[in-house]
């Protein structure tokens, strides 16, 4: 069996992000099927550990060889626990990538999404060269609008993707 590429993106105070490999899948099991993933992020139908590794392959492994980005594995740098992914997603139906995290519940109110969002913007400006990146969140989101507020993102309008009405936020004013 080969050993795990652990294609590392960036590291913080006290956070490593790396990319998501198929030996994650126990852990997106877990973050996938959270009350709060799946009540502000959406049930992905993911039920079983065979089925994160397919997600992780489709999903994940799809975005970095397509796009050159895309969520990555947040770990805490003392010890390696996953905590949860932040990154970049480009969908088809918005003209520039949005950023996107979401934690485990136990790791949440400490800090750590704000330190990778703020590190995955300025690797998005600095190494990416990503100009405009949005975000969408879910009506009823209040604390992700916040976050996205302190990394610089502003709410633009209310969008309709699928059947869902989401809040758009940019880095960039229009006009």
């Amino acid at each position: 069996m080969t050993s795990p590429r652990r294609v590392k993106i960036l590291e913080t105070e006290r956070l490593l992000l790396r990319e998501v490999e198929p030996g994650d899948a126990d852990f997106i099991l877990d973050l996938l099927n959270q009350p709060s993933f799946k009540q502000y992020i959406g049930d992905r139908g993911v039920r079983t550990t065979e089925q994160a590794r397919e997600y992780i392959v489709t999903r994940f492994t799809n975005s970095y060889e397509e796009n050159g980005f895309g969520l990555n594995l947040v770990e805490l740098r003392k010890d390696g626990t996953p905590i949860g992914v932040c990154g970049f997603v480009k969908r088809r139906e918005l003209d520039d990538p949005d950023i996107g995290f979401a934690l485990l519940p136990q790791f949440e109110k400490r800090g750590y999404a704000f330190e990778a969002a703020d590190a995955v913007m300025r690797y998005g400006r600095e190494t990416l060269g990503l100009l405009r990146v949005l975000a969408i969140t879910t009506l009823d989101n209040e604390s992700s609008g916040r976050l996205l507020e302190k990394i610089g993102l502003s709410f633009r309008q209310e969008i309709v993707l699928g059947d869902e009405t989401l809040k758009l936020f940019s880095n960039v004013r229009e006009g």
